[in-house]
Formats: structure tokens, sequence, C-alpha cells
């Protein structure tokens, strides 16, 4: 094996880690997202319903 060899398999490697942490930065901020689309949902209902004078 020489030395372009060893070049190449290193290169790929990172080019295949950098992917990975591409794809895992775009689930966590599409996780971010999602919660304050859900926290932004939630503050639309009324939180002060009252389930027990409603029953009754």
């Amino acid at each position: 094996m020489n030395k372009k060899d060893v070049f190449a398999m290193a290169d790929s490697e990172t080019k295949t880690s950098k992917q990975r942490n591409k794809k895992r930065k775009w689930r966590e901020i599409e996780a971010i997202q999602d919660r304050f689309r859900l926290e932004k949902e939630l503050a639309e209902f009324d939180m002060d319903f009252d389930l027990d004078s409603a029953i009754n």
C-alpha cells in the first residue's frame, strides 16, 4: 500500500463522518423546530380550562 492509498482511505473516512455529522445536526435542528412548533400550538390552547367544571 502506498501513500496515495492511505490518504485516499483517510479522506473517504473523513467525508463519511462529515456527512454523518451534517445529518445529525439537521436532525437536531428539526427536533428543535418541532419542539418550538409544539410549544406554539400548546400556547394557542386555553391552559386555564378547568376539566372538572366542564364535566359537572
